[in-house]
């Protein structure tokens, strides 16, 4: 039977508040050692292949397509692929997807922390790399890569499948096949943008991801730098060395765009008044909240939200 036609997802109805799940569907925060896989077909058919906007709280998510088509909505992007692909989707970034029926492939979601503990700057440095950015790949279906990352797919559920605690003390081996699976796509986001390799990856690169993971935890409640650094063990000026290498920001600079990047986000997908988002996202001031985005973005949190309705001039 033939698929019916996409929908788009901008004619669906902002919410008074954008759902957040460990899985989708299953509320909970994200735990230290979630290592989670399974079919496309187990959760979307459930929902008839129509996943609604949400967000995963500090969790990294790699959909895998395989066969049969997907459109996505990553924050204010959407597009439409044909498997195989990968759509990347970071801590944080709201995501719909609207399957062909009995698309094949998998969903892996994790916390990053799991992966780039202990000697794992490989591991750190591929996630810092594949979830740098919301992205989609697609992968040109006679490229051997797609065998190599179809089978690590298969092995890790294979894994999950057989075991009593998935992704907890006991064995490594789902570990080692989801940082096979990250440090695989990291390769490919570097290829397609005909970048160099990364060099030798280094203990800094973990210590980042360390980094990224407390302020996903954090970012709402407006800790100051030095809170951050305390965390990891670092002086202040260490810690913005390592963010300014990273990302060629201070550690200031890349909590306010975070905050920024959540506000519009909500402004985009919640229908909830300004001055309650403000106040979602810890500013006890809602004119407060106002000049902030005003000084980030250049308009104001209304002006920003009237500019990206459905039908507006670009």
């Amino acid at each position: 039977m033939a698929s019916q036609a996409p929908r788009s997802q901008t004619t669906r109805p902002k919410r008074q508040r954008l759902p957040a799940f460990t899985l989708y569907g299953e509320a909970g925060g994200p735990a230290p050692a979630l290592l989670h896989i399974e079919s496309i077909d187990a959760r979307s058919r459930l929902h008839g292949w129509e996943i609604d906007a949400h967000v995963h709280a500090g969790l990294h998510q790699v959909l895998w397509l395989q066969a049969g088509w997907a459109e996505a909505m990553l924050d204010e992007s959407r597009s439409r692929c044909e498997g195989p692909a990968v759509l990347v989707v970071p801590p944080g970034v709201a995501h719909a997807f609207r399957f062909s029926r009995h698309a094949d492939g998998h969903v892996l979601t994790l916390n990053a922390a799991l992966l780039a503990e202990g000697d794992a700057a490989a591991a750190g440095q591929a996630l810092a790399t594949l979830f740098a950015a919301p992205r989609s790949l697609a992968l040109p279906a006679e490229s051997p890569e797609v065998l190599r990352l179809q089978r690590l797919f298969e092995a890790l559920a294979a894994e999950q499948q057989g075991a009593d605690t998935p992704g907890e003390a006991g064995s490594p081996v789902p570990v080692w096949l989801a940082r096979a699976i990250v440090w695989r796509l990291a390769q490919l986001v570097h290829a397609q943008r005909a970048a160099p390799a990364p060099g030798p990856p280094t203990q800094r690169s973990a210590l980042y991801t360390r980094w990224v993971v407390l302020v996903e935890a954090n970012y709402r409640a407006h800790w100051p730098v030095a809170r951050y650094a305390q965390q990891l063990g670092l002086s202040t000026e260490r810690l913005n060395r390592l963010v300014r290498a990273e990302t060629g920001l201070n550690a200031q600079r890349v909590l306010h765009d975070r905050l920024v990047r959540e506000a519009c986000r909500w402004l985009l997908h919640v229908a909830a008044p300004v001055s309650q988002l403000g106040f979602e996202l810890g500013f006890d001031d809602p004119a407060y909240f106002s000049r902030f985005f005003r000084r980030h973005t250049g308009l104001s949190p209304r002006a920003y939200r009237a500019r990206h309705q459905p039908g507006s001039p670009a």
